[in-house]
This record gives C-alpha cells, structure tokens and sequence, in this order.
C-alpha cells in the first residue's frame, strides 16, 4: 500500500514523502514550519492530484494533458 511519510529534516522543518507499494519515494514536500502545516500539505495532494492537468514543458509548445492521458 502507498502512504505518505513525515518526517522533521536536518533544519527541523516538518516534510513528507508520498512512498509507492514497494517503498520507492515518488514525492517528496518542501519543509514545513509546523506539522499541521505537513498535514495540510498532504491533505492538497490527496484533494487535488487526481484532477490534475499535465503540462509538458519538453515539447515546443506548452500544452495541457488531460489526466491519464500520459502514455
């Protein structure tokens, strides 16, 4: 099962990695001040990820995809 992970850094701000199933980090935050903060945080990626556009800044023109219109 995929889950997000907090953990206080080096500079003792709050992050998060997102792991997949077999444990690679597939997303890793900026540094929060506060874990509340992290859990906000999480929570956006959760509310917002799916619905998400893709724009892909290697081709010439900027354009927008369509979520799970990546092959």
């Amino acid at each position: 099962m995929s889950k997000f992970e907090i953990f206080v850094g080096s500079d003792d701000k709050f992050y998060f990695h997102l792991k997949a199933e077999n444990g690679e980090i597939i997303a890793a935050s900026q540094g929060y001040t506060s874990k509340q903060s992290a859990e906000y945080g999480i929570d956006a990626i959760k509310r917002i990820a799916g619905q998400a556009a893709v724009l892909d800044l290697t081709l010439d023109q900027n354009q927008a995809l369509t979520p799970g219109a990546i092959s």
